[in-house]
């Protein structure tokens, strides 16, 4: 628990990076003019995603064109940042009015031994049935978190074969061109999430 509050204030301060988690080339820039998180527009990561779904179809940003996508790396036992996440992504769809159908949340989970497509599934549905997760086995999660520049690891627990796991805080925006453009740090208000979704959202 400790450690993973270290690598969140890590991840929310704008002077530091967490292993390249947090950071674009340079490392992370103050939230611009027109945004409230991190203007990442034209950033050479974070390109695009390629995983199964719950159901087994590979999904990538083309699937959501007109969409602001938004993708956060995390796992159904964490007990704090993820659950917290969704349930504001949730009430930011809510805030967007009839925008709202135009935001699409994408769960990619870092613990594929634990987290099944139905136990995602499900996960997802608490928060919003809209809401999709996407799971691909360790090599593939693994790759997609370094293009990302995301950061995650196992931690192991005091009970024997327990563990939890240590992962970036913040989320990463697509416009609905699919564009990379923001990353939004952990316990940004969500009254500033949906400013920004509104701008891109145009």
């Amino acid at each position: 628990m400790i450690r993973r509050r270290v690598l969140t204030m890590l991840c929310a301060a704008a002077s530091l990076a967490l292993v390249g988690a947090c950071d674009k080339p340079g490392g992370p820039s103050a939230p611009s003019a027109g945004f409230k998180g991190i203007d990442i527009t034209g950033a050479e990561y974070a390109r695009d995603f390629a995983l199964p779904d719950v159901e087994g179809r590979t999904r990538t940003l083309a699937d959501f064109k007109g969409r602001a996508v938004v993708v956060f790396f995390g796992y159904t036992q964490c007990p704090d940042v993820c659950p917290t996440t969704m349930a504001e992504l949730a009430q930011i769809k809510k805030l967007l009015g009839a925008d709202g159908e135009r935001l699409q949340a994408v769960f990619i989970t870092v613990d594929p031994e634990r987290d099944t497509p139905e136990l995602l599934k499900a996960y997802m549905a608490s928060f919003d049935p809209g809401f999709i997760a996407l799971r691909g086995d360790l090599a593939q999660t693994t790759a997609l978190a370094k293009s990302y520049k995301a950061f995650f690891q196992k931690v192991p627990g005091k009970e024997p074969g327990s563990y939890s796991m240590d992962h970036t805080a913040g989320a990463w925006v697509y416009d609905p061109q699919g564009r990379i453009r923001l990353f939004v740090r952990y316990g940004q208000p969500v009254e500033a999430w949906a400013s920004d979704l509104r701008q891109l959202l145009g």
